[in-house]
């Protein structure tokens, strides 16, 4: 077991009152409560929620930016709340966050690569050897020697990802890493994150609110007001619509459109979540009535 959640809560905690104020300081609002789930390693999990479900503060546990208040997570057999495994924690997870460029620290793409296992004392010659594979793993190479300035949102998110993969994690983390970019650039990094787990097996665990990231995840959490609320396969998730509506969800493309033929009487099963699933039954439908 990869990751383990035992009932965790965390409450961010409220600025200290004026002295002079003579209110009842307020109660910290949970920001998470009772989550408890397990991730194997290997897996590809989706977890979605709409803004303020709390995804993004469980995503901030899984390498030990915040403990939780209550409850214990465990990462590869190591408790959150241990400081002296602070650093292995970090280790064994990699966070890429939103915003590419607060992740850039050189001005040169390898120079950046190379920053973490410079910090973790290794060999300058593996060092060199370490950066060409992880920016071969993220499709990278030919940007070697770029300003990271020069370089789509799409790009510089790989960059970041080939920067965690310098460190041989176990597990990456996305939180909603692709929010501030274009089409383009959320298609180039899901599949580069999809190939690293395929490739690689490495664990990948992926914070979003766009349901067709979710598509191709071996589990999908969904949160709501700090708890998980569903859990299941895509299909089993998609397969609930009025239930993700009420959660301010929607189904993918590919799953709304099947959602809507079913509606309209057509014989179309529920959670249909592959294109050219839906293409064979849409065939099918249509010879069987000839």
């Amino acid at each position: 077991m990869l990751i383990k959640s035992d009932k965790i809560s965390y409450a961010y905690p409220l600025p200290e009152p004026d002295e002079d104020d003579k209110k009842e300081a307020p109660e910290p609002v949970p920001a998470i409560s009772d989550v408890d789930l397990e991730i194997e390693e290997g897996q590809f999990i989706c977890i979605l929620g709409r803004n303020g479900s709390g995804k993004s503060t469980f995503a901030r546990h899984l390498n030990a930016l915040l403990v939780p208040d209550e409850g214990t997570l465990w990462v590869d057999g190591m408790d959150t709340k241990d400081e002296e495994k602070v650093w292995d924690i970090r280790g064994t997870v990699g966070m890429v966050f939103q915003n590419p460029d607060n992740q850039i620290v050189a001005s040169v793409v390898e120079e950046d690569v190379a920053f973490g296992p410079e910090n973790m004392g290794v060999p300058s010659e593996q060092i060199t050897c370490e950066v060409q594979k992880s920016l071969a793993g993220v499709g990278m190479s030919d940007y070697a020697k770029s300003s990271p300035n020069r370089l789509s949102g799409g790009q510089k998110q790989r960059v970041a990802v080939a920067g965690i993969l310098a460190m041989h994690p176990k597990c990456i983390v996305l939180d909603e890493s692709t929010a501030m970019l274009d089409p383009r650039g959320r298609r180039e990094v899901m599949a580069t994150v999809r190939k690293l787990n395929k490739e690689n097996g490495i664990t990948i665990i992926s914070i979003t609110h766009y349901m067709d990231e979710a598509l191709h995840a071996d589990r999908i959490f969904v949160m709501n007001k700090g708890r998980v609320v569903m859990a299941g396969t895509p299909r089993e998730i998609f397969s609930k619509p009025d239930e993700l509506k009420e959660l301010g969800l929607r189904l993918p493309q590919i799953s709304h459109l099947a959602n809507e033929l079913k509606k309209a009487g057509l014989n179309i099963p529920a959670g249909i979540v592959d294109r050219d699933e839906l293409k064979e039954l849409i065939l099918k439908l249509h010879a069987d009535r000839i």
